[in-house]
């Protein structure tokens, strides 16, 4: 193949970390009018390799080359002029502006020397409208769901009219219909001959979307095919190198007669509406429904984060008045969130700091001192329990993957000893074999006797793993399905509101 027939070509990229190479000559080239997926277990250098092709990292060795001519990419605004837009996996958005502010940060609409306000509205709302969702683009982004934000991410992207799109996990907060969405623009764009790198854990989504794929383990290159020549088990045998097959383990019989948590017209003003439930001694309970329908807003009030405007909480019979965070850890509530950046880790600290961040108090302080000896022994003992990949505990996590990140936020909550652990979609932006050590993980903590609460987006978990399932639609609970009912069309149904008579 003629070398300018890639649109974006890397050359002999290696990248290193406190000496550590996490990227070791990567030889990829992407046609133009493409999309490549790009797949790897946690830590295989897939972030790390985008990352450089946009400029927020600048490589140890190798070149990047545009059809078939060398540049230098030697920041992010280098790259949005050469053409090269992202759509992060982690949310680069500004809060306290406006959604259509925040789609055309950096690249405003001027009518001469005043910013054209009007014009950057219209086009932010028409894309909005185009992506299906009904965002007011005047509010504020810190009002918005996840899943919003990441279609905010989307446009912002679009708005730059870039020959070379990455797209950085943009499926993990999405619904299947939003998802749908998504790949009927990127289809668009392709036609218009935009070449698109695809990062994505999900392998179906890899065979929809992909022509072809690029797989990379432990920072090196292992192949570069056609999607229509591997099948989904080709394709995860290539990331960890062995066989592998995604099987739940089976289900954990909860102890029916002992109720640990009862949730009784549970009410936040706006949001969640008259909601009851209750969670079993050593249960795997779900929550499923649409983006939006009230799951993680309900959580959030459980644990304090939302204000409650009516309703009752009892955690082992007793009533408890939960006011902030800190009354839930009192209950022993963990509450893993979904938005790992926002709410979870701090990505300026290292492993034992994340760790200890909660339990610190009660665990690690001596006096006015800190046990560091005891706070890194933890630490590593979570490092070997979760399998993180870490060149050093003490390397701040900023430069972790996005899998690993989140395992090092799950170590901080199970530090605490919870009795009630509630994972919001806790496999967001883990690989297929990381995802079966997490399955394998909520397993054993329900045959130990911890209650755990589950929201996931990704139909197949809720199904594999939970004896119960609440289905939410609107802020309200729609159903309880168990035994054969937890299927995907009963869920489908009792989450849009085409079938499903509330049962008590």
């Amino acid at each position: 193949m003629n070398p300018n027939e890639f649109a974006i070509e890397a050359k002999g990229i290696a990248k290193e970390f406190s000496g550590v190479r996490v990227l070791d000559n990567i030889n990829v080239g992407i046609r133009s009018g493409e999309i490549m997926g790009l797949i790897g277990e946690n830590g295989a250098g897939k972030s790390t390799l985008i990352k450089i092709l946009c400029g927020i990292y600048q490589p140890t060795e190798g070149e990047i080359f545009l059809d078939g001519h060398q540049v230098t990419v030697k920041d992010y605004l280098a790259a949005r002029s050469l053409g090269i837009g992202i759509v992060p996996q982690e949310f680069n958005l500004i809060n306290h502006l406006a959604v259509y502010e925040n789609i055309f940060l950096g690249n405003e609409i001027k009518k001469g020397a005043f910013l054209d306000k009007a014009q950057m509205r219209e086009k932010a709302s028409a894309q909005m409208k185009a992506l299906k969702m009904n965002v007011d683009v005047n509010q504020l982004v810190s009002n918005l769901s996840v899943a919003e934000k990441q279609m905010v991410e989307v446009s912002k992207a679009i708005m730059l009219n870039a020959r070379v799109l990455i797209f950085d996990e943009p499926t993990t907060t999405l619904t299947s219909n939003e998802v749908e969405i998504l790949f009927d623009l990127m289809r668009k764009l392709k036609a218009d001959g935009v070449t698109m790198i695809f990062v994505s854990h999900k392998l179906h989504e890899i065979k929809t979307i992909c022509d072809r794929l690029t797989v990379l383990r432990d920072g090196k290159l292992i192949t570069v095919e056609e999607v229509s020549d591997v099948n989904e088990a080709d394709i995860a045998r290539q990331m960890i190198g062995r066989e592998f097959s995604q099987v739940f383990p089976p289900k954990v019989e909860a102890d029916s007669e002992k109720t640990i948590l009862e949730v009784e017209h549970l009410s936040v003003e706006g949001l969640i509406n008259d909601v009851s439930f209750n969670l079993k001694h050593g249960e795997i309970l779900g929550f499923a429904g649409l983006v939006g329908a009230g799951r993680t807003e309900t959580m959030e009030a459980l644990i304090g984060i939302r204000k409650i405007s009516s309703g009752t909480i009892k955690v082992k019979g007793k009533q408890v008045l939960i006011r902030k965070p800190a009354d839930a850890v009192q209950n022993r509530i963990a509450y893993m969130s979904e938005d790992r950046q926002g709410k979870g880790i701090e990505p300026d600290f290292d492993i034992p700091e994340n760790m200890s961040l909660i339990s610190m108090k009660w665990k690690y302080r001596k006096g006015f001192m800190i046990d560091k000896k005891s706070e890194d022994k933890a630490a590593q003992a979570y490092v070997q329990k979760f399998s993180i990949v870490a060149a050093s505990r003490k390397m701040a996590l900023r430069f972790f993957s996005g899998g690993n990140q989140q395992k090092v936020y799950l170590s901080r909550w199970m530090d605490t000893d919870p009795e009630i652990l509630i994972l919001d979609e806790p496999t967001r932006g883990i690989d297929v074999n990381a995802k079966h050590e997490i399955y394998e993980f909520i397993h054993s903590l329900a045959e130990q006797g911890i209650s755990c609460i589950m929201i996931s987006s990704e139909m197949e978990e809720i199904i594999g793993l939970c004896s119960r399932v609440y289905v939410m639609k609107e802020g309200q609970i729609t159903n309880c399905l168990t035994g054969d009912d937890i299927n995907e069309e009963e869920i489908m149904f009792n989450a849009t509101g085409l079938k499903g008579k509330i049962q008590k």
